[in-house]
């Protein structure tokens, strides 16, 4: 199978696909967080910088932790988010 087969992430042996977006800050920022909770992680780009596609099926980034990690990562990821929510739900009280 070769990298731009599918959208799909790829099977990568002892490594498990925890997050996807086609916004490379986005997963950067995922990336650091991990790192700060001691959370090793990889990232995948099937982006095509020849062509500089930034949309669709050849603009996906994966980032990936081990299998041992997968649980921390999904947690992680969740309270991210909550927090994230907790955040706008803020800011729409202020107006």
């Amino acid at each position: 199978m070769s990298l731009f087969d599918h959208p799909k992430p790829n099977d990568i042996e002892n490594w498990v696909c925890v997050y996807e977006t086609g916004v490379e800050y986005e997963i950067e920022m995922v990336r650091n967080y991990f790192s700060n909770l001691k959370i090793p992680s990889n990232i995948l780009s099937k982006r095509d910088t020849a062509y500089s596609l930034y949309i669709g099926d050849m603009a996906l980034i994966y980032l990936y932790v081990p299998k041992e990690f997968e649980k921390k990562a999904r947690l992680a990821l969740q309270e991210l988010e909550n927090s994230n929510t907790e955040l706008s739900e803020d800011d729409e009280d202020d107006y």
